[in-house]
């Protein structure tokens, strides 16, 4: 399929799981796009990816908890290609699953930074631009932002944050013909997940609390992102979609 032909796609945290294979997606499907990520090192490794299978992409640095790195990386993406067609919102970072009164005000402040405000820079800086092209918005969210955890303060408060940052600005921006849609993962096997192995017990937890009795791989997310990105979900906005293996079906 080459349902994004021609469209110019931003991925934030693109230089490694979930982000990663999202960027590939979009390449596979004919987008021109930008890989934003903060390690250089994974950003590039992600465009060499995509250059050595034939895509059109660019890397870009970014820190999304900063608003003038957000707001640099949106600005030379429309310097470059002349438009900007789907923005996905996707860095993130964990807070080690600290509970309240163990969590410092730095971790808070840079969590909420990251997973929050980085969403919030993001489609404010992308929105007068989607409105022109009638394009799109996916952030990733978390089934942490649908039901409380054992632990993890910070991270679980910035995914609420972004699912109620999604219903609002559908609601904002529907009449300018833009969605905003999210994506809620369950345990996914990436880079994030293979930290947690310093944190006793939380992969067993994981593995036992989901249903289908594994981790998801990220291109189980990858593709439903780019559905809601697509034309075959024109009607979907203020959708937050659940793809967590049926953890918060119990």
């Amino acid at each position: 399929m080459n349902r994004f032909q021609d469209k110019v796609v931003i991925v934030t945290g693109a230089g490694s799981g979930i982000g990663r294979a999202t960027a590939l997606a979009f390449a596979r499907e004919g987008a021109k796009v930008v890989v934003a990520d903060i390690i250089d090192a994974d950003g590039r490794e992600t465009l060499a990816l995509i250059e050595a299978a034939k895509g059109n992409a660019i890397y870009t640095s970014v820190d999304v908890g900063k608003v003038e790195s957000v707001n640099a990386l949106i600005n030379g993406t429309v310097a470059a290609f002349g438009k900007l067609d789907v923005m996905v919102s996707n860095a993130g970072i964990l807070d080690s699953f600290s509970f309240c009164a163990d969590t410092t005000d730095e971790v808070w402040k840079r969590v909420i930074d990251v997973n929050l405000s980085g969403c919030f820079y993001g489609a404010r800086a992308a929105l007068p631009h989607l409105a022109k092209t009638k394009g799109s918005i996916v952030m990733t969210a978390s089934v942490a932002g649908l039901g409380a955890m054992a632990g993890g303060t910070a991270y679980t408060a910035s995914k609420y944050g972004v699912a109620g940052l999604i219903n609002q600005i559908a609601c904002e921006c529907a009449a300018q013909g833009v969605r905003v849609n999210g994506i809620a993962p369950g345990a996914i096997r990436t880079n994030i997940s293979r930290d947690l192995k310093n944190t006793e017990g939380v992969v067993e937890w994981a593995i036992k609390t989901t249903p289908l009795g594994r981790f998801g791989e990220p291109e189980e997310i990858a593709k439903p992102i780019l559905f809601l990105a697509s034309d075959d979900a024109s009607f979907i906005t203020g959708t937050l979609l659940r793809v967590d293996g049926g953890w918060r079906s119990k």
